[in-house]
């Protein structure tokens, strides 16, 4: 199964999604493959920010080797799932996913145990990376029991 974490700008919250998922892959907890991609295009190439980074080291999560790259419409056939941070990325990704895609569009969050939590806060802007990270994993843990 390939999975694609989906944010605005692919340096925070996404990053830590695929890298998260990639450890859970790493450890043969799930089959399949995972990357990272951001529905806007001013970091293409550059590093997670590195209060991402130093956040998903200190937990176990390295995301150093991740690089930014922007959503394309192409995604929607190449992953069988996109999963999203927020609302504003799932508006933004069904406005460039094809009429008849193979990927499932959701938010990360549809998974998170806490029905109040129903968007991951953008770090970026709003700050609290190991809040972020925590919600993140939670998520992503849950998707991954889900998928079993």
């Amino acid at each position: 199964m390939k999975v694609l974490m989906v944010c605005l700008g692919n340096i925070c919250r996404s990053p830590m999604a695929h890298g998260i998922l990639r450890d859970r892959i790493d450890q043969g907890d799930f089959k399949g493959s995972v990357d990272s991609a951001g529905t806007g295009d001013w970091h293409i190439g550059e590093s997670p920010d590195e209060r991402a980074a130093a956040v998903s080291l200190k937990n176990g999560v390295d995301i150093s080797d991740l690089r930014a790259r922007q959503l394309q419409t192409d995604d929607f056939n190449t992953y069988d799932w996109i999963l999203v941070m927020d609302d504003k990325n799932y508006a933004d990704a069904k406005k460039l996913a094809p009429q008849s895609p193979r990927a499932k569009l959701e938010r990360l969050t549809d998974y998170h145990p806490d029905s109040n939590i129903n968007r991951v806060p953008d770090p970026y802007l709003e700050g609290g990376f190991e809040q972020v990270f925590q919600i993140v994993q939670t998520a992503v843990n849950r998707w991954v029991e889900r998928q079993s």
